[in-house]
């Protein structure tokens, strides 16, 4: 398999996303991330998360996220996200997403989300199959920071020495 181990996307920001003051609501930055993530895995991994639930009754819920707002990302404008799997277990995932301006120079947001692989039918705590595991290993991009608040320093140090 020779997948990409991060993918991007091109999004606008809508004004039904808005607050009073143009500027993406902070709870809109998930949906835009999970919409971003969900369309890549059916596009670029050919992995439909709700398909599989419908049919197998398994798939994966959210089981935490930890945001950072850097820059607002405003009405109507151009934004590229960006997600990768960093680290993974047998029932388990974290994804990193972070969001730019159109041109990478600023970093919008970012994020870090946890997956618990789960069984709808039986109400609990699902495997990953060798067939999954053998996908995450040949995705995984993982980082070099474990704790989210030196990710963002390390991110926005990074952002500095480009500039």
């Amino acid at each position: 398999m020779n997948l990409p181990k991060t993918v991007s996307s091109l999004a606008t920001i809508r004004f039904q996303d808005c607050d009073p003051f143009n500027h993406l609501n902070n709870a809109s930055y998930i949906n835009y991330f999970m919409n971003h993530r969900e369309d890549q895995l059916i596009k670029v991994y050919n992995l439909d998360i709700y398909e599989m639930a419908r049919k197998l009754g398994k798939s994966w819920v959210s089981n935490s996220n930890q945001i950072a707002y850097i820059k607002p990302a405003f009405l109507m404008e151009k934004v590229i996200i960006e997600s990768q799997l960093i680290a993974f277990d047998k029932s388990n995932l974290k994804v990193e997403m972070r969001m730019y301006n159109a041109d990478k120079t600023h970093l919008k947001a970012i994020i870090w989300c946890g997956f618990t692989h789960f069984n709808l039918l039986k109400q609990q705590k699902e495997v990953h199959t060798e067939e999954f595991l053998e996908l995450f290993n040949s995705i995984l991009n993982p980082i070099e920071e474990s704790e989210f608040e030196k990710r963002i320093s390390r991110l926005r140090l990074h952002k500095r020495a480009i500039v």
